[in-house]
């Protein structure tokens, strides 16, 4: 019983690990963005959602701590690896915006699929899926906006 329990909130722990890391890699990304772009609509857009992700990537830490497990504390490679296709594709295109954004889009349809699966998993405690719910439901609020962005910027 108490085993089945430890590998419970592991498991819970685990996946919520991997939710934050990919806000990390959410946040370093939209800092990039940030600083690549040259509207400072676009600007404060990038920093507002660097913020949101931040803010996700506390929750998720302090959910992690309270299951008595230690948190990531960096983005991962893939996440690296995709800041810096951003970077060098802003250097190459002619339209250094639209290329970031789209970068942008592709990045939180990503993490929304993995917010997706972790919504779709049994037997979350209902602190945790409200918190996933919420997360969810503000990268898809941003997927929407940067795509009106987007239309405006085309």
């Amino acid at each position: 019983m108490i085993k089945d329990i430890m590998k419970y909130t592991e498991e819970i722990s685990n996946k919520l690990n991997e939710l934050l890391v990919k806000n990390y890699d959410a946040e370093q990304g939209y800092i990039e963005a940030y600083k690549n772009v040259e509207s400072n609509d676009l600007k404060m857009f990038f920093k507002r959602r660097a913020s949101e992700r931040s803010d996700f990537a506390k929750e998720l830490r302090t959910e992690i701590l309270q299951y008595g497990q230690i948190p990531e504390d960096s983005g991962s490679f893939k996440g690296a690896l995709h800041r810096n296709w951003m970077n060098l594709k802003s250097l190459f295109s002619s339209n250094d915006d639209q290329a970031i954004l789209e970068e942008a889009i592709r990045g939180e349809e990503s993490s929304l699929e993995e917010y997706d699966e972790m919504i779709n998993e049994k037997n979350l405690p209902p602190t945790i899926d409200a918190l996933i719910a919420k997360h969810r439901n503000a990268i898809q609020g941003a997927i929407n906006s940067e795509k009106a962005k987007l239309e405006l910027v085309c």
